[in-house]
């Protein structure tokens, strides 16, 4: 036995253990790992069908204990995360995300008029040298002109990133510009830090500007399952707060009912991928309404699961849901700018 204790029946008086022979057939082990496939199929469907149809339900029998028959929650977000992560993975990809297509290149009439745009830009900023390159490319018809052209002569030689008002091409520029500032005014730790991420980057993609939202995207794309996996605790403690005043909800109570939530917020957003699959493929505009619907059917869904699983009255119900929903609303906005510029300072 695992505890030492000599076990003279089937079970350990100590600890429970059964008293098995440690060196199982290949049959016993084969069968024994069918059993743990069927079982967690059986008991998956078996939660998902309550999930689904019965909100806040699951939560509430968790919370009292009828748990045997359901799949553990911890398993059931940890299981649906990973299908929903891989295939969003598969549905969504970084340039298609960032709505950047390359075409061809400007016909005739398309480089005339945007030689007349490029010009008259130019009387007004002479010592833009893109503006100046891209007019010079123009007027060369032999080569061609593709749009990631128009984006590199308007971007003032490549892009000019900036987390706030303040735009520097160069460190030099920015500390000469600190230093003509009186000390109340000059950047703090903070701003600084976002002033050198600024110009990092726009010097990293000077020479192709488009690169740099690709890479933003993919790099917050593959941080999205880390912003939701915060947010949980996150969102529980929004449901603590909202009802502080019911003792006997603990806050693992709150936590099983946000992972439920998101559940079924994986399966809504999963059917939403796919209507826009199909959407794409057929042109029917039945699956944007479709998309619309299903929204609110989440919104719907966790106003009908708060009232079934804290059993409060419907309209005190809906107060506190519209108190989560802004209050969810705001968490995941900075959570959001959070880890869209940790990307940025990663790229």
């Amino acid at each position: 036995m695992n505890c030492g204790t000599i076990v003279q029946g089937r079970y350990c008086q100590q600890c429970g253990q059964e008293n098995v022979v440690p060196k199982e057939t290949f049959w016993h082990m084969f069968t024994h790992f069918f059993y743990d496939i069927t079982h967690f199929d059986s008991s998956f469907f078996y939660t998902i069908h309550h999930l689904i149809l019965k909100p806040g339900f699951l939560s509430r029998e968790y919370m009292i204990g009828r748990r045997a028959r359901y799949l553990h929650p911890i398993r059931m977000y940890v299981f649906m995360s990973a299908i929903f992560f891989l295939l969003f993975f598969s549905f969504f990809k970084p340039k298609d995300a960032s709505g950047i297509v390359t075409t061809k290149p400007l016909n005739a009439k398309q480089r005339a008029d945007y030689l007349i745009t490029l010009q008259e830009k130019y009387k007004k900023d002479t010592t833009n040298k893109a503006l100046f390159a891209g007019i010079e490319k123009l007027k060369d018809t032999v080569r061609p002109f593709k749009p990631e052209d128009m984006v590199i002569a308007e971007a003032g030689e490549g892009p000019n990133i900036s987390f706030s008002n303040k735009k520097y091409k160069t460190f030099e520029q920015y500390d000469s510009i600190e230093k003509t500032l009186p000390p109340s005014e000059r950047d703090g730790w903070l701003a600084r830090k976002f002033s050198i991420l600024s110009i990092n980057l726009s010097n990293k993609f000077r020479e192709n500007p488009k690169e740099v939202t690709n890479q933003l995207i993919e790099g917050f794309l593959h941080r999205l399952p880390y912003m939701l996996f915060v947010s949980l605790p996150l969102f529980a403690l929004i449901l603590r707060l909202v009802y502080i005043r019911r003792k006997q909800f603990y806050f693992a109570d709150h936590g099983v009912f946000t992972i439920h939530l998101y559940v079924f917020s994986f399966i809504v957003l999963l059917t939403v991928f796919s209507l826009d699959k199909l959407g794409e493929v057929t042109h029917w505009e039945f699956f944007d309404v479709a998309k619309g619907l299903l929204f609110l059917v989440l919104l719907c869904y966790l106003y009908i699961a708060m009232h079934n699983f804290y059993k409060q009255g419907w309209f005190k119900t809906f107060i506190k849901f519209l108190i989560v929903a802004l209050l969810s609303l705001m968490m995941m906005l900075i959570l959001f700018i959070i880890f869209l510029i940790f990307s940025a300072a990663t790229v």
